[in-house]
């Protein structure tokens, strides 16, 4: 169902758009800088909580469109290509800063709400995966169960970064400076930008 030949440009777009703090990544850090690593990782169980519900509604809405207007999906693609330059766009510009707030001591279950309703409550996330899932569709194939093994394989990358992320801060905070933070918006801001004009010429080709 999907090609195999996508999957290592695909994994490794997964893993700049993982590796870039955003507001679900600075609630990890402070739960874990608040009550060491093993409340981060909670805190990540419920980000990639919301985030798989993010996935079938991008499937779904995928599936639906694709069904009912077939000329529409490239227009998708290419609006998806172009959200993605505009975020690289915005990356290359951040300043690093983390905006990491102190947290709490919350029992464990509250870590895992926490992180869910802080990743819902970035819209970004949604738009995102809605821009980056169907450029690696097969229009050969039904579009829900690929995006459901696409999304299936940013979760897990998420996963891995953010424990990373938990790890760092669970054992030393300092490590995640500013400064080290912005070269890695910039680093990945400019290969996304050049991602999304490759899949847009692609298109055109």
């Amino acid at each position: 169902m999907i090609n195999t030949a996508i999957l290592f440009p695909y994994i490794l777009a997964c893993l700049l758009f993982s590796i870039v703090p955003g507001p679900s990544v600075s609630v990890v850090i402070a739960n874990s800088l608040a009550r060491g690593t093993r409340a981060g990782m909670f805190t990540i169980v419920g980000t990639e909580l919301s985030m798989l519900s993010m996935v079938l509604i991008v499937a779904v809405g995928l599936e639906a469109v694709m069904t009912l207007v077939a000329g529409a999906f490239e227009i998708i693609k290419l609006a998806g290509a172009a959200y993605l330059v505009w975020i690289g766009w915005k990356m290359l510009h951040s300043s690093g800063q983390l905006a990491v707030a102190p947290a709490d001591r919350l029992p464990i279950g509250r870590y895992i709400w926490q992180g869910a309703l802080v990743n819902w409550s970035n819209p970004k996330t949604l738009l995102f995966l809605g821009a980056f899932l169907p450029q690696f569709i097969d229009r050969s194939h039904p579009a829900f169960g690929q995006i459901m093994i696409l999304g299936l394989i940013v979760m897990a990358t998420a996963t891995l970064t953010d424990s990373c992320y938990a790890l760092a801060a669970g054992r030393a905070g300092r490590l995640l400076t500013a400064a080290r933070v912005r070269v890695l918006n910039r680093v990945s801001g400019v290969i996304l930008m050049a991602g999304g004009l490759w899949l847009a010429l692609l298109k055109r080709a």
